[in-house]
């Protein structure tokens, strides 16, 4: 590679790595605490814990948990029902002033659903957690915070893809993996910052992309409502605004019949912006690792309550689906929780040192441009 070349090259990767670092950092170390979310709830006392029932009390008809969670939260609607598969015996319900509220002004806590008795979610609603996930996701600035956060994704791919470019050459003078340990500081943090990169390489790559699509989310959910939830519900475009709605006690037996070997995830009620002003949409999910994380919407007529369409999925829906689950390490179980902390460390470690070598190479140069002005 000649060296012209390299030197645009290392123009790139110098400046996409220097503006995008500081928030990249912030991302690693918030990341870090919610790949563990689960333990650290329970540890903080932040998990939602049932009370003891006798085994084999039922659940609750569904609208009768509807009414509790409303009662719950006086003067406010249930905007979501959802199924937790870590607790089989309570359902997460999420309730605002009006069905429309943007999600950060909801308020989510658990029903007990064999008794319709509330629990608090602390991690759901502020705490630590909580924190965490809203500086990690949109820094408390809402959609401007996420965009902001996808184009540093975005300077991080590119950073990631110099580095490689950069990588190749560098590495035709040394062994694989070898540092240095008989040069300068300077150049063993090089070599380190060169071996920890190329070894976390496929991860950063996946933790990047993923983590531009999961900041789009809000984009995609708008496409996805203005193109296919559209057309699914073109019929009642010109219908009067729904006065009274049929109980929600057999949607979740409906959807199921209409997709035959799912189960639930959540229930999109009327007014919502996962479903229509006319429509409980009960979004089904497959049974597999992989499909249990891809959604299928039934919309069933909230009035009728007859299945008027089982909608398709855009892929740009399927990729949200799958980004976010697998941008946190969530398929493996454990194991992949501790990979993904392990390289999480890692790539912090990554973004110090690339900190580190740009300001010892400007101080460095520093001295040699004020002797090159003091003799002119």
């Amino acid at each position: 590679m000649k060296s012209a070349t390299i030197r645009r090259w290392s123009v790139v990767h110098t400046w996409t790595s220097l503006i995008c670092t500081a928030f990249l950092l912030l991302l690693a170390l918030t990341g870090l605490p919610l790949i563990f979310h689960h333990e650290i709830e329970h540890l903080l006392g932040e998990a939602p814990e049932l009370r003891e029932l006798s085994a084999g009390t039922p659940h609750l008809d569904l609208q009768r948990l509807v009414e509790a969670a409303e009662r719950h939260r006086p003067g406010e609607v249930v905007q979501y029902i959802g199924y937790d598969e870590d607790e089989p015996n309570g359902v997460v319900a999420i309730t605002a002033a009006t069905a429309g509220t943007e999600p950060n002004s909801s308020h989510t806590f658990m029903l007990d659903a064999r008794s319709g008795e509330a629990v608090a979610m602390p991690a759901a609603n502020g705490g630590f957690m909580m924190l965490m996930l809203r500086l990690h996701v949109d820094m408390f600035a809402g959609l401007p915070g996420k965009l902001l956060l996808a184009f540093m994704g975005l300077l991080f791919v590119v950073a990631i893809v110099s580095g490689v470019v950069l990588y190749s050459p560098f590495m035709r003078r040394l062994k694989f993996a070898e540092v240095r340990q008989h040069k300068s500081t300077r150049t063993r943090w090089l070599d380190l910052h060169n071996l920890i990169g190329i070894v976390t390489l496929t991860w950063a790559l996946v933790v990047g992309v993923t983590g531009v699509i999961s900041a789009c989310a809000d984009l995609l959910i708008a496409a996805w409502r203005n193109d296919t939830l559209a057309a699914l519900v073109e019929p009642y475009r010109d219908a009067p605004p729904l006065t009274e709605r049929a109980p929600a006690s057999d949607v979740l037996r409906i959807a199921g019949a209409a997709a035959p070997g799912m189960k639930p995830d959540f229930i999109a009620f009327p007014g919502t912006r996962f479903s229509s002003e006319h429509h409980y949409t009960v979004f089904m999910k497959g049974g597999t690792h992989l499909t249990s994380h891809l959604w299928t919407p039934v919309l069933i007529d909230a009035k009728s309550l007859e299945v008027t369409a089982v909608g398709e999925r855009p892929w740009y829906m399927d990729a949200l689906a799958m980004s976010q689950p697998l941008h946190f390490g969530d398929y493996g179980g454990r194991p992949m929780q501790i990979l993904w902390a392990l390289l999480d460390v890692l790539t912090i470690i990554v973004l110090g040192s690339g900190l580190y070598l740009w300001w010892v190479r400007r101080r460095a140069s520093a001295p040699v441009k004020s002797g090159q002005e003091a003799t002119a």
